[in-house]
């Protein structure tokens, strides 16, 4: 297992989704940054969707109590290795994977993003609710005992030999984009004036400290409506961007309720959910409106990328330091040549 010293702020346990239950009011809940989840789980060797741990603001510390445990990182975090003899500790790079034996610890700190990733090799032993591993907290339901987690707890892992670790050889960032978030224009567009489309379009809007799981709430420029905010309830999907009636928009993530009766006048593009996952308060952002077959275009070439970054994944090298067990073991030598007669020896 490992056990939690420390908790974080808000640590949880996230797959892609749990899908096909949100006619029962189940929302589909899941990674706030989904290539993140699958980066991690790729570097210790897992399923892509299999569960980890979804950190926010201000990571947990984690204890080996297996022979060793392998964890993936993923995401820009401050990582310490903290060794079981109580020692000095030893700064870590994010991005790989990291062979802990027992008694070692990981201590995560502040983290460049709003959520990032820590993967186990094998993944947890926990039995899944509606096929999926994802905490909802609201409900308390799923993941561990369905709530974020708590000082000692202890989480069980799947019975795995960990193989060796790797590490990213390329940057992350460009997975994620950049510029102005893409949307698609709908479901409700036709209930904004010109102008308001066009403020929502041209404005910068910025994450107010309203910002959780279930969605961003933003400030900017008044979005007009036509004939009022309100509308019958309908199906929510993930990236819908609600306009109440004080005209400012809320992007609805992770955990965003099944039905809502508000107008929604965009949709983020999928490519962007990850990028929009991570933004932390005071971020600001644009919109830009692509069509759908742009968005779809933009999701595929994320995934050829994605695909690319992990097919050229390579060993870890050594933190802070030399790999001595590598060095020794390896064939420095080619040849001896004779100093004084330039010949072979």
């Amino acid at each position: 297992m490992i056990r939690v010293k420390a908790p974080g702020l808000f640590t949880t346990l996230q797959d892609l989704g749990r899908y096909g239950a949100q006619e029962q009011g189940m929302p589909v809940a899941g990674a706030m940054d989904t290539l993140g989840l699958r980066i991690a789980n790729a570097l210790c060797g897992n399923a892509q969707n299999t569960a980890a741990l979804e950190l926010s603001y201000m990571g947990p510390t984690l204890v080996a109590e297996a022979d060793t445990v392998q964890f993936g990182l993923a995401g820009n975090m401050a990582v310490e290795w903290l060794p079981a003899d109580g020692g000095s500790p030893k700064k870590l790079s994010s991005w790989r994977s990291v062979t802990l034996k027992r008694g070692e610890a990981l201590r995560i700190g502040v983290l460049g993003e709003a959520y990032t990733y820590v993967a186990v090799a094998g993944g947890f032993d926990l039995p899944p609710l509606l096929g999926s591993l994802s905490t909802y907290t609201r409900a308390g339901l799923g993941g561990f005992e369905g709530r974020q987690l708590r000082e000692n707890d202890a989480l069980p892992l799947k019975s795995v030999t960990p193989g060796s670790d790797q590490e990213l050889a390329a940057d992350a960032a460009s997975l994620y984009g950049e510029g102005p978030v893409r949307v698609t224009l709908g479901p409700q567009a036709y209930r904004f004036s010109e102008a308001g489309t066009q403020a929502f379009l041209s404005g910068e809007y910025t994450v107010s400290k309203e910002a959780d799981r279930m969605g961003l709430r933003l400030e900017g420029p008044v979005i007009e409506h036509l004939r009022g905010a309100d509308i019958a309830s309908e199906g929510i999907v993930t990236g819908a961007i609600q306009v109440p009636g004080n005209g400012q928009p809320i992007m609805l993530l992770a955990d965003h309720q099944t039905t809502g009766g508000y107008t929604k006048i965009a949709t983020i593009i999928s490519a962007d959910l990850p990028r929009v996952g991570r933004l932390k308060p005071g971020a600001k952002l644009r919109f830009q409106a692509v069509s759908v077959a742009e968005a779809e275009s933009l999701r595929r070439a994320q995934e050829a990328a994605l695909n690319s970054l992990l097919g050229g994944m390579r060993p870890a090298r050594p933190e802070g330091g030399l790999d001595l067990d590598a060095l020794y073991t390896a064939n420095l030598i080619s040849g001896m040549v004779d100093a004084a007669t330039g010949a072979d020896a």
